[in-house]
């Protein structure tokens, strides 16, 4: 069982397995959003604790067309976890429990701010992986 929250704790939920894969995304959006680092879930593995009626959903405007989610109280990225999809992406930071899974992928290093450099030996590719 993998615990996850926002800074509040307002919003609690957990993953009845290990996450499928992590990534980090160096695009300008989703460093403004604070979920560079991302896992990604099955939804049958999401189970909400408590708090799902505070995620607020943000639709973004072209040409972008992920939905990003995030505690209404206190900010944190909660990465799309509200997604109807069968796997999507959750923000690694909302986790509290470690993983298994580690770093396996950069998407968007030609978005990549100077100050920031990889550090993993993870694919690299400059939009997203083919």
């Amino acid at each position: 069982m993998i615990n996850g929250s926002c800074c509040c704790g307002a919003v609690k939920f957990e993953l009845l397995r290990q996450p499928s894969m992590m990534g980090t995304c160096h695009c300008s959006r989703c460093r403004k959003v604070g979920a560079s680092a991302i896992v990604f879930v099955r939804k049958e593995d999401l189970r909400w604790v408590e708090g799902q009626e505070h995620v607020q959903l943000f639709q973004p405007k072209a040409p972008y067309k992920y939905e990003r989610c995030f505690c209404k109280i206190c900010g944190t990225s909660l990465g799309e976890i509200l997604s109807d999809m069968d796997s999507f992406p959750i923000a690694a930071n909302a986790l509290d429990s470690d993983l298994e899974v580690k770093n396996s992928l950069h998407e968007f290093v030609d978005e990549k701010p100077s100050w920031y450099e990889i550090c993993d030996n993870a694919k690299q590719s400059r939009g997203h992986p083919s």
